[in-house]
């Protein structure tokens, strides 16, 4: 990555990490992708179940196929006959990755979900969170970040997962009802009641949508 641009995610990223501590919870930057996937497993105990949300960012490291191939359990919803039962079974892992739509540079995650699955499991059930997020996802308040997760994230997941909605046809939000959205479920998680539960990886390079 740039120098520069560099410069300014090492300075801006200690201030988010200090923002996420006053949330209680743990925050750490990584230079490179590599350093962020050895971050990753370092809080990921061997023998550990993990699973997952929708995490572009945590397979751009390397993480998803380094657990695939590592001494864990790996519950993988997209593999399993009863989707539905690999997605319960989120909620007793030990380890849940994800990342994140946006969020705030003093350290509120902002997701937006259409079945549920990912923003439930972050809010309770796991005994761990881990999220990948790459510096682009950062924005100056609330409202800026719920504007990139509405303008920028689901539209272009919208268009991924080849939906029928207004904002994949238009490329942004158009505050639709339709059946294919995935706009249904709005998290903002400011604060973590359980101490160690909530990890937070910055990455200096654009990962994710």
């Amino acid at each position: 990555m740039n120098e520069i641009v560099t410069k300014r995610n090492d300075l801006l990223a200690q201030k988010i990490i200090k923002g996420l501590e006053s949330r209680n919870m743990s925050g750490y930057y990584a230079a490179t992708k590599e350093k962020a996937l050895e971050i990753a497993l370092s809080l990921i105990p061997e023998g550990s179940s993990v699973t997952m949300g929708g995490a572009m960012s945590a397979h751009e490291i390397g993480l998803v196929d380094a657990i695939k191939n590592g001494n864990y359990s790996f519950i993988d919803r997209d593999k399993a006959e009863d989707k539905r039962a690999a997605m319960l079974a989120a909620y007793d892992a030990d380890v849940f990755l994800s990342g994140v739509n946006a969020m705030t540079d003093d350290g509120v995650l902002v997701n937006i979900d259409g079945n549920a699955n990912r923003v439930s499991a972050i809010c309770q059930g796991p005994k761990k969170v881990v999220f990948i997020v790459g510096m682009n996802k950062v924005c100056a308040d609330l409202d800026s970040a719920m504007k990139r997760a509405r303008n920028v994230a689901a539209p272009i997941n919208a268009q991924r997962f080849g939906l029928s909605t207004p904002c994949a046809k238009t490329g942004k939000c158009m505050d639709c009802k339709s059946p294919d959205t995935i706009c249904c479920q709005f998290l903002i998680t400011r604060f973590s009641r359980h101490a160690g539960r909530i990890h937070v990886i910055l990455v200096n390079d654009t990962l994710g949508f």
